[in-house]
């Protein structure tokens, strides 16, 4: 089909080349190009499916339920007419990509959709079945289903809570339906526009309302659940077990990590150490995923093939490698099951398991083919896992892996026939050095979009922490899996947890180095696209010309320099303001209330502490802001923002100042911009920007548009 897509009858060939214009000679390099690399053309078929789901996620309001299926509709039906055309067939296929991801996108959405609470409500009694529990250095995280709120209709109660307990709550078994107190908010939107959209990672968790325990969780008696939820159940009961038994045999900080690697539950790390992983480059250690896939079935593959290599009448008359290979796909798959279907996770057991299938039907397997498949699987079943950093870094960092080991194996392969096992290694941990790097290159733009944080020194740590991950600690979870229904488990979690430690010292030796971590403002949405489009350019063709995938991805990491940041904030619920000062930093009018949001814009910002303290009467120190009795003053370019604190400053300030901040009503007031207290409800956090043109305001709302997940 596609071999006569740029053969010598191709349009762009007709006319000798003395005939044919600029553009024509272009076109005509281009087909040239695209027909060399024909065999990599698949390999852009997730991508187009990625930009259908972009484009789906980026409507600002969401489209009929008709229109996706239409989409996929018209898209057969071009591929159909265009089935004997072969560049109208190239062009059908990648619209039908597209309509697909917009498609899956529209429909996940659809599948997924639960109320969502639309304004706080307590305090009230909740019931609801316990289904996942999720320890906290402070007390544990319930998320309840099968949901009853007081006060609140059927119709209107969400599918799915979650409920923080304190320590001194006792924390029930996971599976039976309990009552508790407590008070339910809706879950929080972006703290700043462009920010990260938790309402929208909460939507299609299926969580619609987010609060805290008031009182211990009761036991209530109600009906068996059904034969999947009891799956599940074990499941959760298998997970708390192997928490139980971490706690029980290893100090705390080795517990929790040696628990987030054998069940994925995270969130018990104390926030200390959890801070030096980041600052260290290791947190992707603790993100379930690719290195722990392979470690779990390749070392599962490798011990049963050895054992039954020993069996001589099986290693002659069965194919144990395939045998082997069935051992490393359930064993995946079993991993899968306990630690949770994360994005990394289902994208590593693909991978994994596209690999056994290889040995099983005595394929070569093709990696960049592989991970293409893993990428098609994962936009199909969570769409929206392309919008969050778990599938972009994970996704970027084995795609520029495997296209740099493409272009380098060779040359290894070469330097390790003659080496002997010093000089292999040697290799191997050049190699660690190398994967660092191209790793942490992939990763550093999501880094820089999502978390406004670079690790400068991750090659150092990880050229110690991944052999101790891979050699050693890995092999003793896995012995571990296998001791705990015996309850002979402690011995393996002592020894994983001598590794651990060595983990944890090393994060720690490496984030008090000087300058360990780099905090950077927050890339733009643009910013971001180049680099992805740019990236891809450069791993999925083969030919010197995907070098020119360097300019969009230069073009991107420049942008956080270029973008303006906004002069003024206004938390949505009002309670914290900053301004911008002169030298560039921000000034927030209290340290004490909204320390979430705060924290937000500063690293938004690239900060790590606010600039000079909001003045209480009086003016800063550049004299931009000055405050007194009614409110506050803010000048810059010539443009005056107010900050009103009542009723008798706002009717001066509508007439005098360009934009007016209130926290109460401003009905009448004529200035040119107004934010009062119902555009803080309707719109979330407001940004303005002050030009000598005038002031330009831009809302959480505005950026995020009328979607299923978004709650005023």
């Amino acid at each position: 089909m596609t071999d006569g897509l740029f053969d010598d009858d191709s349009p762009l060939d007709a006319a000798p080349p003395a005939e044919r214009g600029a553009l024509g000679r272009a076109l005509a390099w281009l087909g040239g190009r695209l027909g060399e690399e024909r065999d990599r053309w698949f390999l852009w078929t997730p991508v187009g499916t990625g930009c259908g789901v972009a484009a789906y996620f980026a409507l600002p309001l969401e489209p009929p339920a008709w229109v996706g299926a239409a989409a996929v509709a018209v898209a057969v039906a071009l591929t159909w007419l265009a089935w004997r055309r072969p560049v109208g067939l190239a062009a059908a296929l990648a619209l039908l990509a597209v309509a697909v991801g917009f498609g899956a996108a529209q429909l996940r959405t659809a599948l997924v959709a639960e109320p969502m609470l639309r304004k706080p409500v307590g305090p009230v009694l909740v019931t609801g079945r316990v289904e996942i529990i999720e320890r906290l250095p402070d007390g544990a995280r319930l998320v309840l289903r099968e949901v009853s709120v007081e006060r609140l209709a059927p119709a209107a109660t969400p599918g799915r809570v979650r409920v923080r307990l304190s320590g001194r709550l006792a924390v029930p078994e996971a599976g039976g339906v309990v009552r508790l107190r407590a008070m339910l908010n809706p879950p929080p939107a972006p703290p700043a526009p462009g920010a990260f959209d938790f309402q929208r990672n909460a939507f299609f968790d299926g969580i619609g309302a987010t609060g805290f325990a008031l009182s211990g969780p009761e036991a209530v008696e109600a009906p068996p659940p059904g034969a999947w939820r009891r799956l599940m159940t074990a499941v959760e009961r298998v997970r708390e077990r192997i928490f139980d038994a971490c706690r029980q045999a290893l100090p705390t900080a080795e517990a929790t990590i040696a628990a987030a690697l054998l069940n994925g539950e995270q969130t018990g790390i104390p926030k200390p150490v959890m801070d030096d992983m980041r600052m260290s480059g290791l947190a992707h250690l603790l993100s379930v995923s690719g290195l722990h896939v392979a470690l779990v079935a390749g070392l599962v593959f490798g011990a049963l093939r050895a054992i039954l290599a020993l069996i001589e009448p099986l290693a002659l008359r069965w194919p144990i490698k395939k045998i082997a290979a069935v051992g490393g796909i359930l064993a995946a798959a079993g991993y899968l099951l306990v630690v949770g279907p994360q994005v990394p996770m289902l994208r590593s057991v693909l991978m994994t398991a596209m690999v056994m299938v290889a040995i099983l039907v005595d394929r070569t397997t093709m990696s960049m083919r592989v991970i293409a498949f893993a990428g098609m699987a994962v936009l199909l079943v969570l769409p929206e896992g392309v919008l969050g950093p778990s599938f972009q870094m994970s996704f970027g960092a084995v795609l520029a892996l495997i296209a740099a080991y493409e272009a380098i194996t060779p040359r290894l392969a070469a330097w390790r026939q003659g080496a002997g096992w010093f000089g292999k290694a040697v290799l191997y941990f050049l190699g660690i050095a190398l994967s660092s790097v191209i790793a942490t290159l992939a990763t550093t733009p999501f880094s820089l979009f999502h978390f406004q944080q670079v690790a400068l020194y991750g090659v150092l740590s990880n050229m110690l922490a991944v052999p101790v991950t891979s050699f050693w600690v890995m092999p003793w979870g896995i012995l571990t899996y296998i001791l705990l229904p015996l309850g002979w488990e402690q011995p393996a979690l002592v020894a994983m947890g001598w590794g651990v430690s060595v983990v944890i010292w090393t994060a720690h030796a490496t984030a008090s180095l000087p300058g360990a971590s780099l905090l950077v403002p927050a890339m733009p949405q643009a910013g971001l696209v180049a680099i992805v489009l740019g990236g891809l350019w450069l791993a999925l063709w083969s030919g010197r010309w995907r070098l020119w995938g360097l300019l969009p991805v230069l073009a991107g990491l420049a942008s956080p320099a270029l973008t303006v940041r906004p002069d003024v904030l206004v938390a949505g619920d009002g309670k914290l303001l900053a301004v911008r000062t002169a030298d560039g930093r921000l000034s927030l009018s209290t340290d004490t209330a909204a320390r979430f949001t705060a924290t937000a814009w500063l690293r938004r910002d690239g900060l790590d502490t606010a600039a000079a303290p909001w003045p209480k009467p009086g003016r800063n120190a550049d004299g931009r802001l000055a405050c007194d009795a009614l409110g506050c003053i803010y000048r810059k370019d010539g443009r005056m923002v107010a900050l009103s604190r009542n009723a008798e400053a706002q009717a001066e300030d509508c007439v005098l100042a360009d934009a007016v901040i209130s926290l109460e009503p401003a009905r009448h007031c004529r200035a040119p911009v107004v934010v009062d207290l119902w555009a803080l409800r309707r719109g979330g956090t407001h940004a303005l920007y002050l030009t000598p043109g005038g002031v330009r305001v831009e809302s959480v709302h505005d950026r995020r548009g009328q979607r299923p997940w978004t709650v005023p």
